[in-house]
């Protein structure tokens, strides 16, 4: 598939257009203009390039690529090697941020939610980042965490307390810990995201929301695996998955 085409295809399908981000979305490097191999990962790492290389891979399909909003411009250091390490091997770098996240069939929340078993009945914005879900039947909040942890695979970080009985449940994968406020204003039982700031934890000691912190990585392995997949699917695209571990 020619390079300008699959950057057009998916600029279609995830209405990148759409969204004012803190980074480019869309193709980051440029490399050869004929795809066929992907190899997909939820950052561009140096440890992702290097499986790309290693697979004889067109370009790598990303959610954290490069060049966000106020970081240093100069190409130096770590940023200096793996452009060079990209360049060199002539492998494109395509990076969807907000788009990936709010996606309706392949986006981080939707795909967490088909993680966790749950379906999405609403949204709290108008964006779809804060999808809900209702239990079918209320469970404590240590019953929550430990569904997530065996989805996850590892131990969501809790606050609230264990005997909290939830019934309903909105989530925001990554960094998206300040949503919890549009949870507590909605009358939530429980915000999921994937890290925790400080302030969070007074902001569940004076509310009735909980909140699960459950991991930025693991709660955005999701939407870019489905990416992939959909490419293969829809364009018979070679696609692997690189699973990177991640404690953050």
């Amino acid at each position: 598939m020619e390079l300008n085409l699959l950057v057009s295809e998916l600029a279609n399908f995830l209405q990148v257009s759409k969204f004012q981000d803190y980074c480019p979305n869309g193709l980051q490097v440029e490399g050869r203009p004929q795809v066929r191999r992907i190899i997909s990962g939820v950052t561009a790492s140096q440890a992702l390039i290097e499986a790309a290389i290693a697979a004889n891979a067109d370009a790598i399909l990303v959610h954290h690529g490069y060049f966000w909003r106020g970081e240093p411009a100069e190409v130096t250091g770590l940023k200096r090697q793996r452009l060079k390490r990209l360049l060199t091997h002539d492998i494109s770098l395509l990076a969807y941020h907000l788009p990936l996240d709010a996606h309706p069939q392949v986006g981080n929340n939707v795909q967490l939610g088909q993680v966790f078993g749950w379906p999405v009945t609403r949204y709290l914005d108008d964006k779809n980042m804060l999808p809900v879900t209702t239990l079918p039947q209320p469970m404590s909040l240590a019953q929550v965490a430990e569904h997530v942890a065996q989805r996850l695979g590892r131990q969501p970080q809790v606050l609230g307390a264990p005997d909290k009985l939830v019934h309903t449940v909105s989530w925001c994968t990554g960094a998206a810990q300040s949503y919890i406020q549009q949870a507590v204003t909605a009358g939530m039982d429980l915000f999921i995201s994937g890290e925790v700031s400080e302030q969070t934890w007074h902001t569940v000691c004076e509310s009735g929301t909980a909140y699960l912190s459950a991991g930025h990585h693991a709660t955005e392995r999701y939407g870019v695996q489905a990416l992939g997949q959909w490419l293969a699917q829809t364009h018979g695209l070679e696609h692997v998955y690189v699973e990177l571990g991640n404690p953050v």
